[in-house]
């Protein structure tokens, strides 16, 4: 008995601050007819995009006590209010999930009252069920009926704010446009990074070169010894020259990821990084197992991206890097254990990442605590 109690207690509370948002969205519809006059009135309509965004606040909030509750996470599906006033409004009374939002609103103002029916439930349920569970060992009928109440608010919470197929392909469409936007803008910056390598390293030493040659040939006759040490310095310059250019080839698209595969090709990249890397693979050990070569070499750069960063700023000797084939696509994970503090705007490459693998659809994440450790990880997917 003391149990059942103690649950009815627990779905009491839940029901009463259900009922007292619904007494708080009451007092909010003063908020609502007074920006519905402003907006009709056009001079008011600045307003709209306000309270579109606090009515979603307070449905964001009810999500998340209906996944309290149900431990269900409600997904939200919302267009970002950006641009002008204009825009904004525009963007507000478009936007699929508003519509699901003032739906839920109207219908919580009806169903939010559901503690009142609670109330009379606890002297009925001490009487009945103190007595049947007490004297009769039966189970507990009155009481329960308590949590009947709760997880109809929580069912119907969930249909109403659950984003309909509308609104999830609008964001859809619009993280697409942001995800295109930044390939296009890590493709131009690595086009200019390939280009400034191309002028400033590979252009300069094959001129270099060109000039050598041609000052030997004018000096083969005259001087033999100065030409050949002219010739001799233009070996050395055509060297150079065709060491930046694997440079360049690598950063394109790296060979040894064509003749090693991921797996060895993140085993050199570790064995070369300067730090105690330990590498850890999970599905990849067969030769024959290989993901597209489009999401390999964007594994690829995130690893070395990432090493190169702690070896830099972590402060950090040690670092790990596992590897795991996923049913639905490849996860990297980078981890070292340093100073922590990584920062996205602070010019550390992490944005780079972000971008390259966003282009393939991929999710990325980063966690870096002042102390450490940071962990970068990357889903990117792909079909074995």
């Amino acid at each position: 008995m003391g149990t059942t109690v103690r649950q009815a207690a627990r779905v009491t509370v839940r029901l009463f601050l259900a009922a007292a948002m619904t007494f708080g969205l009451y007092l909010f519809i003063t908020v609502l007819l007074i920006t519905a006059t402003a907006t009709l009135a056009v001079v008011g309509a600045w307003m709209l995009p306000e309270t579109v965004l606090l009515i979603g606040r307070i449905a964001g909030a009810k999500r998340q006590m209906v996944a309290a509750w149900t431990g269900r996470e409600i997904p939200e599906a919302y267009q970002l209010l950006t641009g002008t006033a204009r825009e904004r409004v525009r963007a507000a009374v478009r936007d699929p999930g508003t519509a699901t939002d003032l739906r839920w609103l109207i219908a919580q103002y009806v169903y939010g009252w559901l503690f009142v029916l609670a109330v009379p439930l606890w002297p009925l349920g001490l009487l009945v069920d103190g007595v049947g569970c007490g004297l009769l060992h039966r189970r507990a009928v009155v009481l329960p009926l308590i949590g009947r109440l709760a997880d109809l608010d929580a069912r119907w919470s969930e249909a109403l704010l659950k984003p309909s197929p509308k609104a999830r392909l609008a964001v859809r469409v619009e993280e697409l446009a942001r995800t295109r936007a930044g390939a296009i803008a890590a493709h131009g910056a690595e086009l200019r990074r390939i280009e400034r390598d191309l002028h400033d390293g590979t252009q300069a030493r094959l001129v270099s070169l060109s000039m050598r040659i041609g000052l030997a040939k004018r000096a083969y006759d005259r001087d033999p010894e100065a030409a050949r040490e002219m010739l001799d310095d233009a070996q050395d310059l055509a060297e150079e020259a065709l060491a930046e250019l694997r440079h360049v080839v690598r950063g394109i698209h790296p060979p040894i990821l064509t003749d090693r595969g991921l797996v060895g090709a993140v085993r050199a990249l570790a064995a070369g990084s300067g730090l105690d890397v330990a590498v850890r693979v999970d599905g990849l050990e067969d030769p024959g197992v290989r993901a597209p070569a489009a999401v390999e070499a964007a594994a690829y750069f995130v690893v070395a991206e990432a090493l190169t960063n702690a070896a830099k700023h972590s402060g950090s000797t040690r670092a790990s890097v596992r590897l795991e084939r996923l049913r639905t696509g490849l996860r990297t994970v980078v981890r070292d254990e340093g100073l922590g503090g990584a920062d996205e705007t602070a010019g550390s490459g992490l944005l780079g990442m972000r971008r390259r693998v966003a282009a393939l659809d991929a999710t990325f994440a980063v966690s870096s605590p002042a102390g450490g450790p940071t962990v970068i990880e990357v889903e990117l997917p792909c079909v074995w």
